[in-house]
């Protein structure tokens, strides 16, 4: 069967997708607005199908458009690699997301040793909460992800990457510093928490809600070190990585919940798309 699509109407489909509007894809992928238009309309034309919703002046995707752009995503990934197959480091380009404990914390390190070993190389890194790099994973925005939660997506690879201990915490000032706590009173204290769509609150309702029940107020925060310095200042009692709290530990501002609870383990993964073929780049990052 001849093929009727070409890579360059894919790149344009793909902005389109991205700027919403064919003038501002134009300009991101060097053609001229009615050039970019032509190829747009070859490709629908193509498929005999429209791909995009005309809302106000922006280009939205429809049905048939969502089905194709992760499709359009890996073959454009997949034509770039080929493109870098036998190019030096100054090709290598990897675009990593991670859960925003993962970036702050613990990708730091080996992202300086991949550009350590590879200078030239590039790093793209996009944070959210794992929710957010699920998803961005499974639209293949990213070539590969870091994950505080469990992932159930049905086209993403899960691969366990490091174990994470979680601490129960409060400022040493707080009436629950002082041993002994009992579930109870842990039930009615206020907690500040990662907002829901976190693997780090997920993980948490995971291992602590079998001993303690239940939450009585929760307020919520997007952030893990707004947290730690909110519960630091006296506010409440947390649950967070070992890695974002170890600071403030050492220095006796916080300290440890004195509860008998167990130990607080979970596993961080790593993910990609079932579909995403291992480029040179994501080879040399998972080395580093």
């Amino acid at each position: 069967m001849a093929l009727r699509l070409s890579l360059r109407e894919l790149e344009v489909f793909v902005a389109v997708a991205d700027q919403e509007t064919v003038t501002a894809a134009a300009d991101s992928v060097a053609l001229t607005q009615s050039a970019a238009s032509q190829a747009l309309a070859a490709l629908e034309t193509a498929l005999a199908a429209r791909l995009f919703d005309r809302v106000g002046r922006r280009l939205v995707l429809n049905e048939y458009g969502r089905l194709l752009l992760p499709r359009a995503r890996a073959m454009l990934d997949a034509a770039q690699d080929m493109q870098r197959l036998f190019d030096s480091d100054s090709a290598l380009h990897v675009r990593v997301g991670a859960s925003s404990t993962i970036a702050n914390y613990l990708l730091p390190l080996q992202i300086a040793r991949f550009q350590q070993q590879h200078p030239q190389a590039r790093v793209e890194l996009m944070v959210g909460n794992t929710a957010d790099v699920v998803e961005a994973v499974a639209g293949f925005k990213v070539d590969m992800g870091y994950v505080e939660g469990p992932c159930h997506h049905p086209d993403i690879v899960i691969e366990p990457w490091q174990d994470d201990t979680l601490v129960v915490f409060t400022a040493a000032t707080h009436p629950l510093a002082k041993a002994p706590v009992g579930f109870s009173q842990l039930a009615q204290a206020l907690w500040v928490l990662r907002e829901r769509g976190s693997g780090t609150r997920e993980e948490v309702e995971h291992l602590l809600l079998p001993h303690v029940g239940g939450f009585g107020e929760v307020m919520e925060m997007g952030h893990s070190e707004a947290i730690r310095r909110t519960v630091a200042a006296g506010l409440g009692v947390s649950c967070l990585s070992l890695h974002v709290v170890q600071e403030l530990l050492d220095s006796g501002q916080i300290v440890a919940v004195p509860a008998p609870l167990p130990p607080l383990q979970r596993t961080l993964n790593r993910i990609h798309h079932k579909n995403k073929s291992q480029t040179r780049g994501m080879e040399a990052f998972n080395q580093a």
